[in-house]
């Protein structure tokens, strides 16, 4: 299958390279040479401009900064010059309504799209184990999935257009409260005599147990590897986890949604961003405690 995919970032550049590797033609397209330059050496081929990725490709697959970009390259670049074949997939995480109004330009041209945000991090993008929470119609979805899985572990239908956004800045609104939930435990279970490796084994096997914990331990030395092991470098950065939080809150606001967990989370991410610590895993954030 010949799928331009436009946005070759820490998550879009493997997630490419996995398309690459489940044998599909990739047609490549990104702002960075270096990234495009990347994207040649794990076999996919580069071009100048969207548009001339999206020529003859059977899919189109974005993984965009925001929800503005989006809504840009689709309607400039993607609806029109990409075959009426072509299924769209945005794997961006955005607003719900971007998602809805760009799904619902790219249907009345005659295109099939579905919204596609992601759970997993760079490792999981690199390794081809994402989750993939998808918002378009059941038949849309039907053509999104080989192809999503290809690059993921998980493809979850989440419902309508939007859906899969709606699914995306919830899950994150969890775990950035998690995460910090998580950290002060670690900090307190210190303070209070505990060693850190001992109240993980405890609190992993306990009714405290979650995945900050046991899947991304925020303690260097203690758990499994994570980016606490390298300096909190890679994973999921503070500035994009911010991001998510403030999409959350916007659609809280939207829907007149109480949400004062994922409200103190923004801003303790907040002030922990504007302090210089935006491009550090958001796990980082254990160090403000």
């Amino acid at each position: 299958m010949k799928i331009a995919f436009i946005g070759l970032g820490n998550m879009g550049g493997g997630m490419a390279a996995n398309l690459v590797k489940a044998g599909h033609e990739v047609r490549a397209f990104d702002l960075s040479a270096g990234a495009l330059a990347k994207a040649r050496e794990h076999g996919a081929a580069g071009f100048a401009s969207v548009r001339e990725a999206v020529e003859g490709a059977d899919a189109v697959v974005s993984m965009l900064p925001n929800g503005a970009i989006v809504e840009r390259v689709y309607a400039g670049d993607v609806i029109g010059p990409a075959p009426k074949t072509a299924l769209l997939l945005d794997c961006s995480t955005i607003d719900v309504a971007t998602a809805k109004s760009v799904a619902a330009a790219a249907e009345t041209a005659g295109y099939a799209m579905v919204d596609a945000p992601v759970s997993g991090g760079i490792a999981a993008a690199n390794g081809g184990t994402l989750t993939f929470m998808v918002g378009g119609s059941a038949e849309a979805f039907a053509r999104a999935e080989p192809i999503l899985a290809a690059m993921g572990k998980a493809v979850i239908h989440a419902g309508a257009s939007g859906a899969g956004q709606a699914a995306k800045i919830c899950n994150n609104m969890l775990l950035g409260a998690s995460m910090i939930a998580t950290c002060e435990s670690f900090r307190l279970a210190e303070k209070l005599g505990l060693d850190q490796q001992t109240f993980f084994e405890i609190a992993s096997k306990a009714s405290g147990q979650n995945w900050s914990m046991t899947s991304y331990c925020p303690v260097p030395g203690v758990g499994p590897v994570t980016p606490a092991d390298n300096g909190y470098q890679g994973g999921f950065a503070t500035a994009l986890m911010l991001k998510d939080l403030k999409l959350a809150m916007a659609a809280a606001k939207d829907a007149g949604a109480e949400v004062p967990m994922g409200d103190l989370a923004e801003r303790l991410y907040e002030a922990f961003d504007a302090a210089g610590n935006g491009a550090l895993d958001f796990s980082a954030i254990i160090r403000t405690l």
